[in-house]
């Protein structure tokens, strides 16, 4: 069942041997073995690639919790040990990624010499269960069931332009002044262009518009710096530019909502011997990033 994953994941028998320092006709048999077992065919075999039967993707996603609960069992040597070694794959947003995790990874890395660290960054939904990924960052006020979790920080979004745009335009008042004016938005979708903001029981939606219109934060924030608008933008990648009063808040009296506020929440699969490796990465950002 092992062998069948790995052939799955490597694409090919030859891939596969390679990884397992095996030979091709070695697996090909274990694979063939299994079928026989089973009864059913797992794969189509062509001379250029593999291809799974509806059988073999059932098989396929038994045989990775197989093999999943095969490494928790190899991890329990590993969970014992005094000294934080090996690898540690962390999925999280680009930007939060980019401009919160990534300049904390010196500090970390000079502590644990014998860790090592793969940060994924996607903005995707990764899952844990599936993909060999340790653990997940994602910002949500509701953590998914079946995942334990530890907060690390809350994400505000704020609305910010420079002191010249807002001499040269007008400083908005209420969340309807924004059509008035060139908004930075992100792009991606069409509810990017619709701005919701919450002042105590009162709402509003704006739906905004802009001459300049990018899908990273960095590029919205320099766009801002520039005067070429007002811009929504995470507190994390606005802070150093509202410190050096570069740009400032607007709308202050009212919460901005966006589906990139909420709570950073760390993720990880329920496991009693949680390996060392993971303990320290978990503690460590819990402490640079907690309150």
């Amino acid at each position: 069942m092992v062998v069948f994953a790995r052939v799955v994941d490597a694409g090919s028998f030859s891939g596969a041997a390679r990884q397992l320092g095996l030979t091709p006709s070695a697996v090909s048999r274990q694979v063939a073995r299994l079928e026989g077992v089973l009864r059913v065919r797992l794969l189509e075999r062509t001379t250029r690639k593999l291809r799974l039967t509806e059988a073999g993707s059932a098989a396929f996603t038994r045989c990775q919790a197989l093999v999943a609960a095969a490494r928790e069992v190899m991890a329990l040597s590993d969970s014992q040990s005094a000294t934080p070694r090996g690898l540690v794959r962390v999925s999280m947003p680009k930007a939060f990624g980019r401009q919160v995790v990534h300049p904390l990874m010196p500090a970390f890395l000079a502590r644990y010499p014998e860790v090592d660290v793969q940060l994924i960054i996607t903005d995707r939904t990764v899952d844990l269960f599936e993909e060999s990924i340790d653990l997940a960052i994602r910002i949500t006020d509701v953590p998914p069931p079946g995942l334990a979790g530890r907060p690390l920080t809350s994400i505000r979004h704020l609305v910010c332009a420079s002191s010249q745009y807002l001499a040269a335009h007008g400083t908005p008042a209420h969340p309807r002044d924004l059509v008035q004016h060139s908004c930075l938005y992100l792009g991606e979708d069409e509810r990017d262009r619709h701005w919701r903001f919450q002042r105590g029981a009162e709402e509003a939606t704006v739906r905004v518009s802009g001459r300049y219109v990018a899908n990273h934060s960095e590029v919205r924030l320099d766009g801002a710096r520039q005067h070429l608008g007002i811009a929504s933008l995470p507190e994390f990648t606005a802070r150093e530019a509202l410190a050096k009063a570069d740009l400032v808040t607007v709308l202050d009296d009212w919460e901005h909502k966006t589906d990139y506020a909420g709570t950073a929440w760390l993720l990880y699969p329920p496991n009693r011997f949680l390996a060392v490796k993971l303990r320290v990465w978990i503690d460590f950002l819990v402490a640079a990033l907690g309150p």
